[in-house]
């Protein structure tokens, strides 16, 4: 069975990522997605979402890291592995010539906008993760903020 590499980019600009509406006409139409695309033969994922954020787009990102990775089974013989990285935007403005809508979201909205099947469990990770990073820096910031004993 042949599986389809993809990258996709959790594009973020303060603290909203960017998520993109498939064409009708296109497979998954409809659907919402991390912009992205295949993997071409002699490309390193780096370069792949460079050059697919370039094209459908018409934006420059900065990537940071790699994500995560989730095989997707979408019907018998068309399995994806979608690979996921961290990025910043350079930008807010942005047009799509591949998508049919574009959207600047909170993560924690992103399960609220019909995202693609391959793209749930990096948006799950994306919400859980974030929540424990958001939930330490309270934690810290509550021990940071604690009244002063005096007789210490």
């Amino acid at each position: 069975m042949a599986i389809t590499k993809v990258v996709c980019g959790l594009i973020f600009y303060n603290d909203e990522v960017l998520i993109c509406r498939r064409k009708p006409e296109k497979s998954l139409g409809g659907y919402w997605e991390f912009p992205g695309g295949k993997v071409e033969d002699g490309e390193n994922y780096f370069e792949a979402l460079e050059r697919e954020i370039k094209e459908e787009l018409d934006f420059e990102i900065i990537v940071d890291d790699y994500y995560s990775t989730v095989v997707h089974e979408y019907e018998k013989n068309n399995t994806i592995e979608l690979i996921s990285f961290l990025c910043r935007g350079t930008k807010r403005e942005l047009q799509s010539t591949d998508h049919d809508q574009i959207e600047w979201v909170k993560y924690t909205e992103l399960l609220n906008w019909g995202l693609a099947p391959a793209d749930i469990p990096i948006a799950k990770e994306l919400i859980e993760e974030f929540a424990c990073i958001g939930e330490e820096m309270k934690k810290e910031e509550d021990e940071f903020n604690a009244p002063f004993d005096e007789t210490e």
